[in-house]
């Protein structure tokens, strides 16, 4: 499956477009890792814990997108963009593009 942020994929044309898929994700981080993500904020410091949960539900959005693409027939998602919020200490991203079926030239 090909997945890019542009609205075409070099080298190949586009087919037919099968419509919009989204994927979702929306994970809450422990408790105790919030704790020590804020102190280490407070003093400069990296928080690896939102770092490792963000990566996840970046993965998990994607990856969901991506499985509602094939169910629909496409083999590539084009114009795909990634929003990221925080809804009551829960960390939610949304990942949208338009599923495709592409051809070589």
């Amino acid at each position: 499956m090909i997945v890019t942020t542009t609205p075409s994929v070099e080298g190949q044309r586009i087919k037919d477009y099968k419509g919009i898929v989204t994927g979702e994700a929306i994970l809450g981080a422990n408790i105790f890792r919030d704790v020590f993500a804020g102190i280490r904020d407070i003093v400069g410091g990296r928080s690896a814990a939102y770092e490792q949960e963000l990566g996840k539900a970046r993965v998990t959005a994607l990856h969901e997108m991506e499985e509602r693409a094939v169910s629909l027939g496409a083999n590539a998602v084009v114009g795909v963009d990634l929003d990221y919020e925080v809804i009551n200490n829960m960390l939610m991203v949304s990942a949208s593009g338009t599923a495709v079926t592409v051809t070589r030239d």
